[in-house]
């Protein structure tokens, strides 16, 4: 399953981070991490990022 849509789905609260972790296959501490990196982030997140800073 695609990281970014499974992290997409925690960023929703459809599940939880302990749930997203375990999809995923990492721990939470590493999933912490995950959730924060950009390249991570669907595409709709940066541009609305994107947006916000200018």
């Amino acid at each position: 399953m695609d990281k970014r849509k499974v992290i997409a789905a925690y960023r929703r609260g459809l599940i939880s981070i302990q749930e997203c972790a375990q999809i995923i296959g990492v721990d939470s501490g590493q999933m912490v991490r995950l959730v924060d990196d950009p390249r991570l982030m669907s595409e709709a997140v940066l541009q609305r990022s994107k947006q916000m800073i200018r």
